[in-house]
């Protein structure tokens, strides 16, 4: 390519909203925590391994029916509260710039349930109603590098 002689339309995406292809039989509820699978797939959050927290779906996607890839989700990224796991996993705030590991589509946990449950993303903060999570999918992924 050469260099520009002239102005340039050039494509952006909003840096705080993704576009994911959801996994197979997978329907996901605005506000809940999706993930990254492995094969990069959206997903809705559940204790599973080997995904990543992306975000919250800004609308409901119903892809129950469908293949990997049938139907597409919006999420936001951000720092968004979600429920506390609760006794051993509960979140404090001593927990503050630690890991919160998912737990389903709206709760997080303190740790990884003995390997069996994912990163979210990191803990912001921690008040009476929740935790506050901050969703950075490459923070979250380097951490576990």
């Amino acid at each position: 390519m050469t260099a520009l002689t002239a102005d340039r339309n050039t494509p952006r995406a909003q840096g705080d909203i993704l576009v994911l292809d959801l996994a197979a039989a997978i329907k996901v509820f605005a506000g809940g925590i999706v993930m990254r699978n492995a094969a990069g797939n959206g997903t809705k959050g559940a204790t599973a391994t080997g995904s990543v927290g992306v975000g919250v779906a800004i609308e409901q996607v119903d892809n129950s029916a469908g293949a990997a890839g049938d139907k597409t989700a919006q999420v936001r990224v951000g720092t968004f509260r979600f429920a506390n796991s609760a006794a051993g996993d509960l979140i404090t705030k001593a927990d503050i710039n630690k890991p919160a590991y998912i737990v389903d589509d709206q709760t997080v946990a303190k740790t990884n349930g003995t390997n069996t449950r994912s990163i979210a993303g990191m803990i912001a903060g921690v008040d009476a109603l929740g935790v506050w999570v901050r969703f950075d999918e490459a923070l979250a992924s380097a951490y576990l590098t």
